[in-house]
């Protein structure tokens, strides 16, 4: 198991994750502060970083699950998405780990970019929506994220297993307690 925490710039609130192997899947459990509401999620991934599940719920009582099959159909508590037909990722507004997702995932060469379309969470209205990303590999440990369908982006840059370190204006990653 390893643990990774992350401080929200501007509100002050803080993530604490889990991620831990399963067999051929990788689960990641958080715990998100965000000051007068508290967000849990569960996430299963596979081995290849590819999103499966997600089991979102917030301390007022509101919950989300969302999940994607083999065969890439959506569902949004037990509806079927075909909204999100494109999309392999899953990006979580409040949480920089979902970045890694598509990072690990696409294993970019230095150089080169990829468009992708995730499933985004919005963490105040638990809303999902299709939305078209871009990523850019600028070094070993930097990338370029770009939303296609607005103006926003940023440099972020990770560590060696593709997590998040620094997410300008948005989050940091804490020291490690020891």
């Amino acid at each position: 198991m390893a643990t990774y925490r992350w401080r929200r710039l501007g509100s002050g609130g803080v993530e604490h994750l889990d991620l831990l192997p399963r067999d051929d899947r990788l689960r990641a459990r958080s715990v998100v502060d965000l000051g007068p509401v508290r967000l849990e999620y569960a996430m299963e991934l596979d081995a290849a970083w590819t999103f499966r599940g997600l089991r979102l719920r917030s301390s007022d009582r509101r919950q989300l699950d969302l999940s994607r099959d083999d065969d890439g159909s959506w569902w949004v508590d037990g509806a079927a998405r075909t909204d999100l037909a494109d999309a392999v990722d899953v990006d979580l507004s409040f949480s920089p780990f979902t970045n890694t997702l598509p990072i690990r995932r696409l294993d970019l060469a230095v150089g080169t970019a990829a468009d992708i379309v995730t499933a985004y969470v919005d963490g105040d209205t638990f809303e999902v929506s299709p939305d078209p990303q871009r990523y850019t590999r600028l070094d070993t440990d930097r990338y370029v994220y770009e939303s296609r369908d607005g103006d926003f982006h940023r440099e972020i840059s990770v560590d060696a297993d593709g997590l998040v370190v620094d997410y300008p204006g948005l989050f940091t990653r804490l020291a490690d307690d020891g």
